[in-house]
């Protein structure tokens, strides 16, 4: 609980005066901010201005790294306040200059046609290892800083369906299924709910892109970022109950990977559907065939 109360602490923002607010960043080996953060951030930051309506859309572009020992101003922009939708735009600062802009959309519940995908096909999430079990018996020789960034406490339980060497990949096919909920029970706010699984669906949907080229999550080969996100809220749920992340890279070039996400509850109602373009560029020197870096 320790680590969710940290997490629910960085979504907490200080209001420095109307519109403006004050995020901060864990202390943590991290050599720029955490996307998701900044993300979660903003969106907690967009919605303490709005009195009506909950998210049902955000689009987000992430456009310089953010420090880490500095904290972060968001300004909001307060774009319509409309009879139905509501529209804010956050701009995230560090330094005198903008890192990061977001734009969300706001709408009370209303009614009409209903369908979905169906859900899946994926083992109870109960039924699958902790990370810490997944992730121990590859650690063998390691630094100690990576096994203790590797094993720390965290505040997303992530269960992924398959799990491989991540220091060792093979290549596969560019899917997963990730189960994801906070590690306990969190207060009962819809923004704060929507807030922390913006933050999670940042923690792993990338990597789906570098599934079938067996990129290593720690390979120096490779300059990897989130550079934009988009995120649809479909119906109600909670970030502290199971939620199975189906994820799908439909495409990789340019140096950029294309991504995609569904966000399904147990009983198999689908609630948030993301889309993620990321950085996936080559350092030094790359095979004019295989656009790998020569050599890996």
């Amino acid at each position: 609980m320790d680590v969710l109360t940290g997490l629910l602490g960085l979504l907490d923002l200080e209001e420095l005066e109307v519109n403006i607010f004050r995020g901060r960043s864990p202390k943590e080996f991290r050599q720029r901010v955490f996307g998701g953060q900044v993300a979660g951030q903003a969106l907690v930051a967009a919605g303490r201005t709005v009195e009506r309506g909950i998210v049902h859309s955000l689009h987000a572009y992430f456009l310089r790294p953010g420090d880490p020992t500095k904290p972060i101003l968001y300004e909001v922009d307060r774009i319509r306040d409309g009879k139905t939708f509501t529209t804010r735009r956050v701009v995230a600062i560090q330094h005198g200059r903008a890192i990061f802009h977001l734009s969300a959309s706001f709408q009370p519940p209303e009614t009409g046609p209903e369908h979905q995908l169906p859900m899946p096909e994926a083992p109870p999430p109960e039924t699958l290892p902790s990370w810490r079990e997944r992730v121990e018996p590859f650690l063998g020789g390691v630094p100690a800083e990576v096994r203790k960034w590797m094993t720390r406490d965290r505040a997303i339980d992530v269960r992924p369906v398959v799990f491989g060497d991540p220091f060792h990949p093979v290549r596969r096919n560019p899917q997963q299924l990730v189960w994801i909920k906070t590690s306990g029970p969190i207060p009962d706010s819809p923004l704060l709910h929507q807030c922390v699984v913006v933050y999670a669906s940042d923690m792993s949907l990338l990597d789906t892109a570098t599934l079938p080229h067996a990129i290593a999550w720690n390979d120096r080969n490779y300059q990897m970022a989130s550079l934009d996100h988009a995120m649809w809220f479909h119906r109600p749920f909670r970030a502290d109950d199971w939620l199975l992340y189906a994820q799908t890279s439909p495409s990789a070039s340019g140096a950029r990977g294309f991504c995609m996400g569904h966000l399904f509850t147990r009983d198999g109602t689908l609630v948030v559907s993301v889309v993620q373009e990321g950085l996936v560029r080559p350092v030094g020197p790359t095979d004019g065939e295989t656009g790998k870096p020569r050599g890996a």
